[in-house]
């Protein structure tokens, strides 16, 4: 299965959505490239529901 980007290249890269480990609510959508990254993201962001910064996981 391959990605198309708008260049008219394959893109390496695909997206994925974080979600706040509190409140469980997905807040963030970025991308990622798979194969240089096989494990998931974890980042601190700012949670507007939970107003603060929390961890936020990488969901399928």
């Amino acid at each position: 299965m391959f990605k198309f980007s708008f260049q008219g290249g394959v893109s390496m890269r695909d997206k994925v959505v974080l979600a706040c480990t509190e409140c469980k609510n997905r807040n963030y959508n970025t991308k990622k490239n798979k194969k240089v990254t096989t494990n998931r993201i974890e980042l601190n962001k700012y949670c507007k529901f939970c107003k603060k910064h929390t961890l936020h996981r990488e969901t399928k």
